[in-house]
């Protein structure tokens, strides 16, 4: 009887024992789909970073090339030079051409200093010229003033003779009658002689002051056919007159050419952008560089970064700025601390078809419909650049 009861209370305590570790197992399992709903995580995560492809902005041959595959160079390091002898003859050649606009620009001015020296002069004999001009008709003016006072003496010596005369013709017939005596006839023909010379002399005097005003007229004619010539010279050395804005409207450009002929010079030498790992090497140096041909990759080491893909039921417990636990599959052991970057908002559907511009939806149901992954990305806070690579396989938690 006391094994009887002694079985039975085993089999009620196998029971409890039973339903206590079902209920635990339940609990647990419950526990686990919380805290994996609550704290998504994923396997199907890699590890990426930033890279450039590092290409010659100029053509020539790889005179040196001190990186390696594989090696981690620092910000400033040099990468690989070019050859930059055809570049320094260029720039020498660009700076001898601006030397040469200068002195061309110094020797044009000098030429427009002397070409306006002749206008100067030009324009001093044009003042001269008219100077000539007022002069002859202000001697003209004084030429008629003598004819015609020369004219009035003229007259008057004129008028003098005829009395003379006439006053010699009435008393010479009186002297036979002895009417006047042989003194007053003398001085009657003293009179007509001296009225004679008078007349000739004013004549004489008319004469000159006619001559001075027809050589006056001549000066006038003269000096107006020198302000001509003058003001034609004047003209003519204005036109001859060169410019200098040409030369001078050159400066830009053969300052251009200088700027560029020494910026190819700079490019010669190509630095790292930042630190690096240099890695796609597959060339040495005596290598023919061409604009725009990648010849190796530089992986930025400054910041690292994971791409998870979680399913798109996680998404409403992933919010940029939560921190994640990101472990590396090749150092399991570390954990490494970042947070949500980004959350992708568009992958490409499977069945996201379109036929003319229509989306073409299949007639057919998938009874199994598979939940799509969407890519989040995790920044990582404190990364080793020494255990991080580009494509390696990570686990993220979000917190």
């Amino acid at each position: 009887m006391d094994q009887e009861t002694q079985s039975t209370h085993r089999k009620r305590l196998g029971r409890w024992v039973l339903i206590g570790v079902v209920i635990a197992a339940v609990l647990t399992l419950l526990l686990t789909v919380y805290q994996v709903d609550r704290h998504p995580r994923t396997d199907d995560a890699n590890v990426w970073a930033n890279y450039i492809e590092i290409a010659p902005e100029v053509s020539g041959r790889l005179v040196q090339l001190p990186v390696k595959d594989n090696a981690f160079v620092k910000k400033g390091d040099l990468l690989f030079v070019i050859d930059p002898r055809p570049y320094e003859y260029a720039l020498q050649q660009a700076l001898a051409d601006q030397d040469l606009l200068e002195q061309q620009i110094i020797d044009e001015a000098r030429k427009i200093a002397a070409q306006n020296s002749s206008v100067d002069a030009a324009t001093a004999a044009v003042h001269v010229s008219k100077t000539g001009i007022q002069t002859a008709s202000s001697s003209i003016d004084l030429a008629k003033a003598a004819v015609t006072r020369a004219q009035a003496a003229s007259a008057a010596a004129e008028a003098r003779l005829k009395y003379a005369t006439n006053d010699l013709n009435r008393i010479q017939p009186l002297l036979q009658k002895q009417y006047v005596t042989v003194d007053q006839v003398d001085q009657a023909n003293t009179a007509v002689r001296v009225a004679q010379g008078n007349y000739d002399e004013s004549q004489a005097a008319l004469a000159q002051s006619q001559a001075a005003l027809n050589q006056a007229v001549l000066q006038h004619e003269q000096a107006g056919n020198t302000a001509v010539e003058s003001q034609a010279r004047l003209g003519q050395a204005i036109h001859t007159v060169d410019r200098v804005e040409t030369l001078i409207a050159q400066r830009p450009a053969r300052a251009s050419r200088v700027d560029s002929a020494r910026l190819d010079l700079e490019r010669t030498r190509v630095l790292a952008p930042f630190d690096a790992y240099v890695t796609s090497m597959n060339i040495s140096e005596g290598a023919y560089a061409r604009p725009g041909s990648p010849l190796f990759t530089l992986i930025d080491s400054r910041n690292w970064y994971v791409i998870a893909n979680y399913r798109e039921s996680k998404l409403k417990n992933i919010h940029i700025g939560s921190p994640v636990d990101v472990y590396v599959m090749a150092h399991p052991d570390h954990r490494f601390e970042g947070h949500v970057e980004s959350i992708g908002y568009g992958i490409f559907p499977e069945d996201g078809k379109q036929a003319d511009g229509l989306p073409n939806i299949e007639r057919t149901l998938n009874w199994v419909h598979l939940s799509a992954r969407f890519p989040v990305r995790v920044h990582i806070d404190n990364p080793d650049p020494s255990l991080f690579r580009i494509g390696a396989t990570a686990v993220t938690v979000v917190r």
